[in-house]
């Protein structure tokens, strides 16, 4: 039989930098999650006695010190999710729920040859289009696009990828988005 758990010890501002500390060490986060983590673990052990906390004091210092990267952060986040077939609409909630700023988040947007690039991807993966094995009838072409909508890839783009009839018409359809792209550098 098990010995109950002692309940952990309220924190102190030291124990609460000591926590910010190593769940910077370990996670890449965002100073807003990172504060709410705190203070959720605040809420889940209580305050020492006397101890008057600073959480926003912690968080400024550890984006201060760039432990807390903001940016990198949200440079991360979106290419991960890019890379794993999200389109750009699910990029950008995702960085607003973890706290980034709207003007930073604006800076991360995907490029349309991103867009297009991970629209791909998850076509891919998921076998539509012309990467299907099997032949497909109307109503599941319907729930493709459905389902890249869902990722967040925009209704247009999802429709032409699960309606191509081969894989050419999807590199051509990246190809000029690249050679957009290229003209706009110049």
């Amino acid at each position: 039989m098990r010995r109950p758990r002692k309940p952990a010890r309220p924190f102190d501002q030291t124990a609460l930098r000591d926590l910010a500390l190593s769940y910077a060490a370990r996670f890449a986060t965002s100073a807003a999650k990172l504060e709410a983590y705190l203070l959720r673990k605040i809420r889940e052990r209580g305050i020492a006695e006397g101890e008057e906390l600073d959480v926003r004091a912690i968080v400024e210092r550890l984006v201060e010190l760039q432990y807390v990267d903001d940016e990198a952060y949200a440079r991360a986040r979106s290419g991960s999710l890019l890379r794993r077939g999200y389109g750009a609409r699910r990029v950008e909630e995702t960085l607003r729920h973890s706290g980034i700023a709207a003007d930073l988040r604006e800076d991360i947007a995907p490029s349309d040859f991103a867009r297009r690039e991970a629209a791909i991807r998850l076509a891919q993966k998921r076998g539509f289009g012309p990467f299907a094995k099997l032949a497909v009838d109307p109503d599941k072409r319907e729930k493709h696009i459905a389902a890249m909508a869902r990722a967040g890839h925009d209704f247009a783009a999802a429709r032409f990828i699960v309606e191509a009839t081969s894989e050419d018409q999807l590199n051509q359809w990246l190809s000029e988005a690249a050679d957009e792209e290229d003209r706009t550098q110049w």
